[in-house]
């Protein structure tokens, strides 16, 4: 059995998807279900059963020897959360039962980390373990993502195998339930079916154009090629980074979309909000030689690709992956 949590999620149901393709089909799919929104993105899944968040830690102890590997996928990532209390018990006090269990019961685990935790890149972007204690992310979803990669390095007891992924700027397919913290391609392709323009945020950083923001955005695809890469590696246990090793603009990625639907580009420019406006990153790039290094070879899709596999297979017909 693999575990999936956040299965009814964006990045999780892409991965059952992937795991299905694979021939993977035992599966237990972890959630708390509670959204019927996010319903369709199990539509057509091959999966053992569902268990709910809050009971996953009993089911382990009972099934712990059915079990061959867990992707931890959930989490609370909204980056505008204010509850810390909630960031904690979901992405840090959660995590680390998990971790736990895995100890316990020697098991396998990837879990999700994030780009977040790079703050406003005052440290770079390597995915260098020494400097996480230097790293300043510049909102509590960062920290709480921070705080579980830092504990995880300092225990003395791992499990045999364990990675957590820095997950960049997703998107793709199965994101529609995430409302404002769905992806730019999301939210541009809205605009233009509705009014034949995007309006992108404008930049308050001199160092930058308006559009000229750069971002690391990665292909859900790729997303869970690599999940699947490490399932069948096991070993080089560690913290990595996860976007393409591309920073492009975001006028780059409208264009992408405009051109995908055989239109013209046409952008307009807003303030940020007040509320993001001073922790907003101009600039992520992966740098992804960690990974490579230790034989992930597989190029990884660039921006006008995966928009448009987006766009003309997923968004158009209104489908799911």
């Amino acid at each position: 059995m693999i575990i999936i949590t956040g299965a009814e999620g964006f990045i999780g149901s892409c991965l059952v998807a992937a795991l299905n393709h694979a021939g993977f089909n035992d599966l237990v799919l972890v959630d708390d279900f509670g959204m019927p929104i996010r319903e369709d993105n199990l539509i057509g899944k091959i999966y053992t059963t569902k268990v709910n968040r809050s009971d996953l830690a009993a089911w382990i102890d009972e099934n712990h020897q059915l079990i061959q590997f867990i992707f931890h996928i959930g989490a609370r990532t909204d980056t505008t959360e204010t509850n810390d209390a909630i960031l904690k018990e979901l992405n840090l006090n959660y995590t680390k039962m998990l971790w736990d269990k895995c100890v316990v019961f020697g098991l396998p685990i990837v879990y999700a980390s994030s780009a977040a935790t790079y703050g406003g890149g005052e440290h770079g972007y390597d995915d260098d373990e020494t400097k996480l204690n230097l790293l300043q992310p510049l909102n509590l979803y960062g920290h709480s993502k921070n705080d579980f990669d830092k504990w995880a390095i300092e225990q003395d007891k791992k499990p045999y195998f364990w990675t957590g992924l820095k997950f960049f700027n997703v998107y793709g397919p199965n994101e529609y339930h995430k409302g404002r913290m769905a992806s730019v391609v999301l939210h541009a392709f809205k605009q233009i079916q509705q009014t034949g323009e995007v309006k992108l945020f404008k930049s308050h950083n001199p160092n930058y154009p308006d559009g000229g923001q750069l971002r690391d955005f990665i292909y859900v695809k790729d997303v869970t090629d690599v999940c699947l890469f490490f399932m069948s590696h096991r070993k080089h246990s560690g913290i990595y980074n996860l976007g393409s090793g591309k920073a492009r603009t975001f006028n780059n990625l409208v264009e992408a979309i405009f051109i995908a639907l055989n239109r013209i580009p046409n952008n307009s420019f807003i303030d940020t909000p007040i509320d993001i406006r001073d922790k907003y990153q101009y600039f992520t790039e992966a740098n992804m030689a960690k990974l490579k290094a230790i034989g992930y070879t597989h190029n990884f899709i660039s921006i006008e690709e995966g928009v448009t596999d987006y766009v003309k297979n997923y968004l158009i017909p209104n489908t799911r992956i």
